[in-house]
């Protein structure tokens, strides 16, 4: 199973830009910060990850302001020619 379920607030929005087959699509950077228990331990825990809402979605959170925060349901996936998955966007609400 791939499902990725993150809170994290919009670190940067690029321009909406269109895919070949004429779908909305906005690449963003989101940066996410909590606490989790680890080994029962208490861990400090920051991510910086690159992420991606094709369709109505990125035409709904290209009006967003930088530095919102939201919950995001989505899926990881490595670009053709990337290093690093990137988180795509399925589902958002505010957090």
């Amino acid at each position: 199973m791939n499902q990725v379920v993150l809170t994290a607030r919009i670190a940067e929005a690029k321009a909406l830009r269109y895919t070949p087959a004429g779908l909305p699509a906005l690449d963003l950077s989101l940066e996410h910060e909590s606490e989790v228990l680890e080994a029962g331990q208490r861990r400090q825990v920051r991510a910086a990850l690159r992420a991606v809402v094709i369709g109505s979605g990125a035409e709904t959170l290209v009006r967003q302001p930088i530095g919102g925060q939201w919950a995001f349901t989505g899926f990881l996936a490595t670009p053709r020619n990337g290093k690093y998955p990137v988180l795509h966007i399925q589902s958002f609400e505010p957090a």
